[in-house]
Formats: structure tokens, sequence, C-alpha cells
């Protein structure tokens, strides 16, 4: 599958605040899918899936500062990784707060 089909296949709403056209799946992968993961549909993660790859995906998953704890739970479920080795798990977890400071 092309780049351009592949976003072309991709929900509308994924890309709310921008041209789906101008959109460089090789230099934005992360990004795209961490939107895919956070408001896709399950069919735009089974696109995402097969144009990137499960090990393309945890790789640039494990590299984001932020990700929704059930997406995060999710990719960890497909993948059979471990929470700890995300870093927006480890920067959650270490990060301190007025409570526990």
């Amino acid at each position: 599958m092309s780049a351009e089909s592949y976003i072309e296949k991709l929900s509308d709403v994924l890309f709310w605040d921008m041209d789906k056209s101008l959109v460089d799946v090789e230099a934005h992968s992360a990004g795209l899918i961490q939107r895919v993961l956070e408001y896709g549909t399950l069919q735009d993660w089974r696109l995402t899936r097969d144009f990137f790859g499960m090990d393309r995906i945890v790789s640039d998953c494990k590299q984001l500062r932020t990700l929704d704890p059930m997406a995060l739970s999710f990719v960890c479920a497909m993948s059979d990784t471990n929470k700890e080795d995300y870093r927006c798990y480890q920067f959650k977890q270490s990060r301190p707060t007025l409570w526990n400071s």
C-alpha cells in the first residue's frame, strides 16, 4: 500500500486540524500513530498496523512523551510489551505533583 493510499483511507476526523494531503507519513509516523491510537477507529488501527507493522508502531510509541493510558494499554496488549518500557509511562511515574512530592 502506498503512503497516499494509506492516508486517504484513514478517517477524516484524525485530520481535523490539518490538510490530509500534506502529511508526510515517514517524517511524522509517531504523531500519526498516536492520533490513530487515541482518536481513530478500529479500521484506522488495522490500516496503520498493516502499513507500519507492529515493530515500527512499538518503536515509535516507546519514544512518545505522552500517550493516553488506554492507548498505551492497547499497544502493550497487542505487542506483548510492558508499560515500563515506554517513555510516556516512565515520565508520568517520575513527575512530581503537589500531592506526592
